[in-house]
């Protein structure tokens, strides 16, 4: 048998166990059957065994494919929970703790059966790395609460070792006592590994235990795996995983009392909220000024408008781009006049802001204005004591040699003269301004619980933005229901409902016609659609007042639609209107 056969080429399709029906006389359909032949039992016999053989060699090629893919995701679990376990100070692994280490499994169409890998996986970390592997998939995770039922049942039922069933005094956790929560999880993972510990302790030799460690831990890890993570919600993730990266960085003892003290939790959330409020203002301020200094620059290497500057500091650390070192290098070459301007606008913009830090800001401006007015007389000065120094000297110099060599020595000294206080001046300016920068500009997606406020699924927002009208108005005329949210709108396939507006009916008839629409044809087809929720026994007395009105929602509808440009009077035919769009002329 093939392997590349068979893993291209084979797709199962199961049908659900509760629609299968088995067969008890599948052995009696080969003994019951009225033919001379002596060797039915032996044709059943035989199938049988080629069915097995046919379905092992099946498996093993399906084992052999997931081999090596098994034993990468097996590797990269144990050095993954490996790092965890280690007590160490590095500042690596410290910043690793603080993540979630995560595996992407995709599954192509060239794999026969996505459910057998997926128990085939399980069985494998089950048996080599942690007994607490829960499998999820989307239609069961419609929000966090019933991902944490299936996630704490599926963990809570998935660890029951030999000695736990031999155990008369073991007892079975029920999820359905508990509170589904993480601190439910926490709770319950703390007394499992507990228990297990114990329990290995009292049965096993030291060369068992040795042995046993090699093959799981001691606290072994909780492997979650999501089947179809793509058709999951992205709120149900984020929810599940957000607030986990921040309790992970805590220590020990805020980490216990955030999942496990509701008041404190609530007290914490509160905080990093007001915390958030204040970051938002800060970075506003200093964004202004920012700007304020870059937005006079030659070429505008962080934009012109403010919104391009902010969208720079979103994006990553603005200080770490080339866009940001080249500001900072044209800033350090600014004249006087042009730093004093920026640094008064910067004064107005941190005084009438609304953030309490920015006191010593403030301050430290004006004392660098007040440094720039006290340059300006004594800079004068030295530039008038430094000219009639040098004349002196040239005029003591009387013959060829001498003069040459102090001209020499005063290029050398023009060539190796050291910054001027003006421009040590500057250089601190640009450099105090790098600071605020440094500390006030830290993008959203670093605070906690930025997620609150700040999203990053720009492609949503644009499909909001940049509007449509030719796709939007086919939508709300062909199936009103997209937009009405009626029952009664609702249609199959393409039916037309006798309860939808008079100008969805005449635009979905006109779109089952050609170039030329004629309105008589058109007329009948919309009274027979609107007239048929009327039975045979309808009131024949008032059947010209009917058509009446027919008529005359059918004139209002054909008008609405022309003044949407979708038809028009035509030339050629009195009685016809032709068509502006699709297919039309």
């Amino acid at each position: 048998m093939s392997t590349c056969s068979v893993s291209k080429g084979c797709f199962v399709f199961k049908p659900s166990s509760k629609k299968r029906r088995v067969s008890q006389k599948t052995a009696n359909d080969f003994t019951e059957r009225k033919d001379d032949s002596e060797d039915t039992e032996l044709r059943f016999v035989t199938c049988q065994s080629l069915w097995k053989q046919i379905r092992s060699e099946t498996e093993q090629i399906q084992e052999d494919l997931n081999k090596q893919l098994f034993d990468n995701l097996v590797s990269f679990l144990r050095r993954s929970h490996s790092e965890f376990q280690e007590k160490t100070t590095k500042w690596t692994c410290r910043m690793k703790s603080r993540e979630i280490p995560t595996a992407a499994l995709v599954l192509g169409v060239n794999v026969t059966d996505h459910d057998m890998t997926f128990r085939s996986l399980s069985e494998v970390l089950q048996n080599s790395i942690t007994p607490y592997i829960a499998l999820l998939e989307a239609k069961d995770c419609p929000g966090i609460k019933n991902l944490m039922q299936k996630l704490m049942g599926q963990l809570m039922n998935s660890y029951i070792d030999v000695d736990s069933l031999e155990d008369e005094d073991y007892v079975q956790v029920s999820q359905n006592r508990i509170r589904c929560s993480m601190t439910s999880l926490i709770k319950w993972y703390g007394s499992v590994t507990k228990q297990t510990a114990l329990k290995r302790t009292d049965s096993e030799t030291p060369s068992k235990k040795r042995a046993s460690s090699s093959r799981q831990w001691q606290s072994p890890p909780v492997v979650v795996i999501f089947k179809d993570m793509e058709s999951f919600t992205t709120k149900v993730l984020q929810d599940f995983i957000v607030i986990s990266r921040y309790v992970e960085s805590q220590a020990s003892e805020k980490q216990i009392a955030l999942l496990t003290v509701d008041d404190y939790l609530k007290e914490t959330a509160q905080k990093l909220l007001e915390d958030l409020y204040v970051y938002h203002e800060n970075y506003v301020s200093v964004l202004r000024c920012l700007h304020v200094l870059t937005s006079s620059l030659p070429k505008y290497p962080l934009g012109k408008q403010i919104r391009e500057l902010h969208c720079a500091c979103l994006e990553n650390q603005v200080w770490e781009t080339e866009e940001y070192e080249s500001s900072l290098q044209l800033a350090r070459m600014l004249n006087k006049s042009d730093l004093v301007t920026m640094l008064q606008q910067c004064v107005e913009i941190f005084v009438s802001s609304s953030g309490k830090e920015f006191g010593k800001t403030v301050e430290k401006l004006k004392e660098f204005l007040t440094q720039f007015q006290k340059l300006e007389v004594a800079e004068a000065s030295q530039e008038q004591d430094a000219s009639a120094s040098s004349q002196k000297e040239l005029q003591k110099t009387t013959d060829l040699y001498h003069l040459q060599k102090t001209l020499l020595e005063l290029k050398e000294s023009r060539r190796s003269k050291k910054l001027s206080k003006f421009e040590m001046l500057r250089f601190e300016v640009v450099d105090y301004i790098d600071s605020l920068v440094r500390n006030y500009l830290v993008p959203a997606d670093h605070k906690t619980l930025h997620e609150i406020v700040y999203f990053n699924t720009a492609s949503i927002l644009r499909g909001h933005l940049n509007a449509a009208p030719r796709i939007a108005l086919h939508t709300a005329l062909n199936n009103p229901y997209c937009y009405l949210k009626h029952q009664a709108l609702k249609s199959d396939g393409g039916s037309i409902s006798n309860k939808a507006p008079d100008i969805c009916i005449v635009y979905k008839l006109h779109l089952e016609c050609g170039r030329l629409i004629n309105l008589v044809d058109w007329l009948e087809a919309f009274s027979t659609v609107v007239t048929a929720a009327e039975g045979p026994n309808a009131d024949a007395v008032s059947s010209d007042q009917v058509d009446d009105v027919i008529h005359a929602r059918f004139i209002r509808a054909v008008s609405e639609l022309e003044l949407l440009g979708f038809i028009k009077p035509s030339k050629q035919k009195t009685d016809h209107v032709a068509r502006l769009t699709w297919g039309g002329c």
